[in-house]
């Protein structure tokens, strides 16, 4: 049985697949100089793999098959194989194993006898406080009864459900367990190598209580903190700490009433957390990232009973220069902060007009230099405070540390260009329809070039089209129409609320404008409806669909192929965008049509004939009356002639203008296609030539490496693997608005003086105010509204305004004034609150709510 006991010192952090996440990190820990880690051994998964897996391999089988929200049935068979696994019978071997370890150890000494799972305490996921730990342990046959407690507790339905959501197979985890030799001590508590709250890696964090840790664990009291950077106590928070958790006479653990003139006492003095901080500096640089490390002391002496990876800190971008940096997502900018797979990544950065960094599956742009120099930085300020105020705020409060951006004066002025500065921008329609003919005939040209290549030939025609691409993303005269559109907008709301006190005035003057070719995609889906909606059988198919191939079965019924004509014409136009599109790896509406019926249903159900045309017409009507409403009241004004001719050119370019503002992204989608078409044809022909596994392998190589792997006929398997991995591991991260080279997430506020209890903050985009039903949405395939329902999510991309047209108002969790939400949100009259911070977890689905789109506040009513 010796392979079924191991001893610390027989273990290194490599064997987490005979001792656990935790016997592993145990075992490197004991052979660290310095590093005090009372002595013990794992019980192997190899014990477990003998005793306990024959016995509960087909109820496993049964778990595997559960689906991650069946919560009701995953309790009853969790409970069941906890109850099979405490019942079984330990053969005398390995109990014998276990006690003669004991008795080496010390007979009559107590122990801590803890679960260690395989798929724990690994880099993407600790699964810290799954399994059971208990303390104060004493006998040999104690200790083998608690062995079997800990396999148990793999089945606990905490455990279960938590494997079930991070995509761990349950019959490809083993448990082994930690016994380890029991320490009494004074003060007790766990030490953060980086920020737990802010992620800032250079910043540690104490917390500390008396007697045993768990008394933190339990919460049962709070527990002193400090934070130490450098070699300084920067902050420190003394708890009133009037219970300890203390080994009981018999076994176990009990809880200790704590003096009352010891309660406000420090557990730990200034100089034990300034050396405990520098331990934990030092198992860091052991394990190479930040960790989560539990301490105890005794007799002034710091034991280390575990150190895990902390996984819930996102990446810091590459940099490599050790210069301080300031980094902002792209993501919260384009409404997109899901992870990236490679090869959009790679595209993207491709695309942009300027440098990006990745970190955690995301982009980021940086802005250091931009707030270094005061001109740049009050230019910086302003842009984000238009589109985003907690980027803003976070900014600001990092340049005001005044200790880690270091100024810079403003550069010299650069020369004027040849011919000055470029003219103002008439308003005449005529130059947004030149911009989008132009970028037209560049994609056709782009589809012709393209046609029949393939392998070398195909991705180096992509990455020849990539400066094409980039002119017409910054086309100068399209820059010019946008600014025109921003400034008008911006001018609209300033000077009407100066003038006349109205707020968000260019809201409704904006609302059924020309040349959105995102807002009319939402109306274009109800003409869709209205061509279904007259044929109950293709009704009722439709809501049978399972499956992306459903178009060939329209064909026998009736009004089948009018339908099919209907839906493959949208397609035709519309059928490039998806959710999350600005990575060229998700799947297209037109690849997966039938991401697009749940929609169609509910436009059918909601709306009735003529919705699009009618309701175009209406926002029409309303921002009209309004421009002619503000110019009556501004003519009442002293100098009001002037005032109101000039609002009235404002309103004019704003309406010929501020429509454009979605074109740009969508000429680039549609370009992205016509690579995605092409490079999935290359894929297919990679998998036939057995280079490639899967045709998804793509999708993990970047642009040049897939050029590579096309002239080679080789490709990496094991970077593929580690980058699926990696991907799927980031899904757990929350990207941040704003990150330093230090790790630090600075989250930046709004000002919420004077808002009603309990509101949820954010900003306010689109005017006007609305109660109704929030439901809350995270994937616009699975949407089920109502007419006005108020649609909670995350963030939107333009792939979602086609459920605008069902909703009466908008929540998100991310957004800025000028992103495409708030946009299509104002065009249709939705009011609308974006940036509100955790908003699909703070509203339930169903739960009434009010939005104050004018005011930029939700709240939840009773």
């Amino acid at each position: 049985m010796g392979h079924y006991v191991v001893n610390f010192e027989e273990i290194d952090r490599t064997q987490v697949a005979v001792v656990g996440g935790k016997g592993a990190h145990l075992g490197e820990l004991s052979r660290l100089e310095g590093v005090r880690v009372p002595a013990g051994f794992c019980v192997t998964t190899a014990a477990f793999q003998r005793v306990v897996a024959p016995s509960i391999a087909e109820s496993l089988a049964r778990l595997a098959r559960l689906q991650p929200d069946d919560r009701a049935a995953i309790r009853a068979l969790a409970a069941e194989i906890h109850a099979i696994v405490e019942a079984i019978t330990i053969p005398d071997e390995l109990a014998t194993a276990i006690t003669g370890a004991v008795v080496r150890l010390g007979e009559r000494e107590a122990y801590a006898v803890r679960s260690s799972a395989t798929a724990e305490d690994l880099p993407t996921a600790s699964f810290a406080g799954q399994q059971d730990t208990y303390l104060n342990i004493v006998g040999p046959a104690a200790i083998v009864a608690h062995v079997r407690r800990c396999w148990a507790s793999l089945f606990s339905e905490r455990a279960v459900v938590y494997r079930q959501r991070n995509g761990f197979d349950h019959r490809k985890v083993g448990m082994a367990v930690v016994v380890q030799r029991m320490v009494f001590p004074q003060a007790a508590g766990v030490l953060f190598t980086a920020d737990p709250v802010t992620s800032h890696r250079k910043v540690v964090s104490v917390e500390a209580s008396f007697g045993l840790g768990e008394a933190q664990v339990s919460g049962l009291v709070n527990p002193d903190i400090f934070k130490v950077l450098g070699g300084d106590i920067v902050t420190r928070t003394i708890a009133c700490k009037q219970f300890a958790v203390v080994a009981a006479p018999v076994g176990g653990t009990q809880a200790q009433a704590v003096a009352p003139e010891r309660q406000r006492q420090p557990a730990l003095t200034d100089a034990q957390v300034l050396r405990l901080a520098q331990l934990g500096r030092q198992i860091e640089a052991h394990f190479g990232r930040p960790q989560d490390i539990e301490w105890c002391l005794v007799d002034d002496e710091f034991s280390i009973v575990q150190s895990r990876p902390i996984t819930t800190l996102f990446p810091i971008p590459e940099a490599g220069d050790g210069d301080n940096h300031v980094y902002v997502s792209v993501g919260h900018q384009q409404m997109m902060t899901d992870p990236m797979k490679p090869l959009g990544l790679s595209l993207f950065r491709l695309a942009a007009a300027g440098p990006m960094h990745e970190a955690g599956g995301r982009l980021f742009v940086e802005v250091t230099r931009g707030l270094a120099a005061p001109t740049s930085r009050a230019k910086l300020l302003e842009v984000f405070g238009r589109s985003d105020p907690r980027i803003r705020d976070a900014l600001r409060s990092i340049w005001e540390r005044g200790d880690f951006i270091r100024a810079l004066p403003d550069p010299p002025p650069a020369a004027a260009p040849a011919g000055g500065a470029p003219a103002p921008i008439d308003t005449d329609p005529a130059i947004v329809a030149g911009l989008i003919e132009r970028n037209q005939a560049s994609i056709a040209a782009l589809k012709r070039d393209i046609h029949g290549k393939t392998g070398a030939a195909l991705l180096e025609c992509i990455l020849a089209d990539i400066p094409e691409l980039k002119r017409r993303l910054f086309d100068p005269q399209g820059h010019r129409v946008l600014m025109a559109a921003f400034e008008a907008t911006w001018w609209l709301n300033e000077q009407l609320h100066a003038w006349l006190g109205e707020k968000s005035a260019a809201d409704i003057l904006t609302q059924s404008v020309a040349d959105n070719v995102t807002s009319e995609m939402g109306l274009a889906l109800l003409d869709v409806a209205d061509v279904i909606r007259p044929y109950p059988e293709v009704v009722a198919f439709l809501q049978r669909v399972e499956h992306d191939d459903f178009l060939a079965g329209l064909a026998t019924l009736p009004g089948g192929p009018e339908a099919r004509d209907a839906i493959v014409a949208y397609l035709d136009a519309y059928g490039m965008r998806c959710a999350g599109e600005i990575d060229i790896t998700r799947p297209r509406w037109s690849e997966r049509p039938g991401m697009l019926v749940p929609v169609l249903l509910g436009n059918i159900k909601n709306l009735g004939p003529g919705a699009g045309a009618r309701r175009f017409e209406r926002g029409r009507q309303e921002a009209l009356k309004r421009s002619q409403e503000l110019q009556e009241r501004l003519r009442a004004l002293p100098d009001g002639e002037r005032k109101a001719e000039e609002t009235r050119r404002q309103i004019d370019r704003v309406r010929t203008f501020i429509g454009y503002r979605e074109y740009p992204k969508y000429g680039m989608i549609c370009r992205f296609f016509v690579y995605k078409q092409a490079l999935v044809e290359e894929a297919g022909r990679l998998v036939q030539a057995g280079v490639l596994r899967a045709l998804d392998d793509i999708d993990y190589l970047t642009l040049p490496e897939l050029l590579d792997v096309v002239r080679t006929h080789h490709v990496d398997a094991a970077l593929l693997r580690q980058r699926r991995e990696a991907f799927e591991s980031y899904h757990s991260l929350t990207p941040p608005r704003v990150l330093t080279s230090d790790g630090e997430v600075v989250a930046g506020a709004y000002r919420s003086d004077g808002l009603p209890a309990g509101a949820l903050v954010g900003l306010p985009v689109s005017a006007g105010t609305i109660e109704g039903r929030a439901r809350v949405v995270l994937d616009m395939a699975r949407a089920d509204l109502e007419a006005g329902d108020i649609l909670v999510t995350a963030y939107t991309d333009p792939s979602w305004t086609p459920l605008f047209v069902a909703i009466a108002g908008l929540v998100t969790e991310v957004g800025g004034l000028m992103t495409h939400g708030a946009v299509i949100a104002r065009e249709y009259g939705l009011p609308a609150v974006v940036g509100v911070d955790q908003a699909t977890r703070r509203i339930r689905d169903g739960q009434r709510i009010r939005v104050h789109g004018t005011d930029g506040y939700v709240e939840i009513l009773p």
